[in-house]
């Protein structure tokens, strides 16, 4: 997720600084560190950290491969294989990432593996376990064997969703506490207007971005009752 423009626009950061100001009367200037981070158009879980004891500990368990991160993804076509695992060298080109040879000078080794949970006339829903954690890597990695995510133009999707979205969602998160070293595990529910027709929908569901719920005026009325 991105930060977005201080004047206009809400952002992660902030609010969980304002919430959690007001939830535990906390006076003066309130920590937050972000470590794990979305592309702006994903929707999802992400870690936030209290303390920076906690940010530091946390982001080891990212650098060593520790947090198990599981993500839904709807795809434009269907992969060759209905489960495998994808390995790629990636190398950021602009704003995105393409795959490059093995041994490129500025190429990251991307690794993760897929499941095909249901296919249709027109896309496949996956689910994905993250190895490494590589910018846009999910997004490259699946448009390069042809099956870019649903509304992906900057990846080869021919489809637009709304607001700008992609059809990736961060579904399950897992780690071992920073302090308490009990094991943690976080599940989201799929948001609302999720692009896959055999969803349940008697579930409470999330809106898709922080500018839905800004636009419904969610925010503070959600920040006021604490």
């Amino acid at each position: 997720m991105q930060r977005g423009d201080q004047q206009e626009k809400p952002n992660l950061i902030d609010l969980a600084k304002a919430w959690l100001k007001i939830r535990y009367a906390k006076p003066g200037r309130v920590f937050v560190g972000m470590v794990h981070r979305l592309d702006a158009p994903v929707a999802g879980l992400v870690v936030l950290a209290r303390t920076t004891k906690s940010a530091s500990r946390l982001s080891a368990q990212f650098r060593e491969g520790r947090i198990e991160k599981t993500y839904l993804a709807v795809v434009q076509g269907r992969p060759d294989q209905a489960k495998g695992r994808l390995v790629h060298h990636l190398e950021r080109s602009g704003r995105l990432s393409r795959p490059v040879q093995a041994g490129s000078l500025h190429g990251r080794t991307a690794a993760l593996s897929y499941q095909v949970l249901e296919s249709g006339p027109s896309g496949s829903l996956l689910t994905i376990h993250l190895e490494t954690g590589r910018r846009h890597q999910i997004r490259a990695q699946l448009a390069a064997i042809g099956c870019p995510i649903l509304g992906d133009r900057a990846y080869g999707s021919d489809r637009s969703l709304a607001d700008g979205r992609i059809a990736l969602l961060s579904r399950q998160i897992s780690f071992t506490h920073p302090t308490r070293q009990s094991d943690l595990a976080f599940q989201t529910a799929l948001p609302e207007g999720w692009p896959w027709p055999s969803v349940r929908t008697d579930e409470d569901r999330p809106l898709w971005t922080i500018e839905e719920y800004r636009r419904d005026g969610l925010i503070l009325t959600s920040l006021n009752s604490g």
